[in-house]
């Protein structure tokens, strides 16, 4: 006597899969045209990172590291025109608050536009991760219909499990007759 076990590949696995190469190819092509729009914006401001920057000095601003040495060039130039005093410690009626206040806001406009770069790269990034997730799924859900045969557990002469799922105290050892003591 034998029973034998059918192995069926899981229903909605392939469609999961689908749906994840989907939204991958999504994410991918929103990433990548977000970051085009922002750094063709940033270009047509035709901004330059100011030669005494610490990095990136003369470079036209397009991208997110460029954009970021802008605004700490634009900060150090705003704390020294102001003897190094932030905006909210100066003065209502202080001459040089005016000049801090569009520093301030250049610098959040440029900081705006490095976060969305990063939103852009973590989009693409995800897009990747489920493109392969999905194809991961697709490809394991895709096998055939498997049947195991074996022989019926517990059955008169059959021998009884072994491995890791059998009972240690009932299992016999090869060429040894009677439980296996424990260890």
């Amino acid at each position: 006597m034998s029973s034998t076990v059918t192995v069926r590949p899981t229903r909605g696995v392939r469609g999961i899969g689908l749906v994840s190469i989907l939204a991958g190819v999504v994410l991918i092509l929103a990433g990548v045209a977000v970051w085009v729009v922002v750094a063709s914006q940033l270009a047509a401001e035709d901004i330059t990172v100011s030669d005494d920057a610490d990095f990136l000095a003369g470079q036209q601003v397009r991208g997110p590291l460029t954009a970021y040495a802008q605004a700490e060039v634009i900060n150090a130039h705003a704390l020294e025109a102001s003897g190094g005093r932030t905006y909210a410690e100066l003065g209502q009626d202080d001459p040089v608050r005016a000049t801090v206040m569009n520093a301030s806001f250049l610098r959040a406009s440029l900081f705006t536009s490095v976060v969305a770069f990063g939103v852009c790269a973590l989009a693409i990034g995800l897009g990747v991760l489920f493109l392969l997730l999905g194809s991961a799924l697709r490809r394991l859900a895709g096998g055939p219909e498997v049947a195991v045969t074996g022989p019926a557990a517990g059955g008169p002469g059959v021998a009884a499990p072994t491995g890791r799922h059998a009972d240690p105290t009932t299992t016999s050892s090869p060429g040894r007759e009677g439980p296996v003591p424990p260890r």
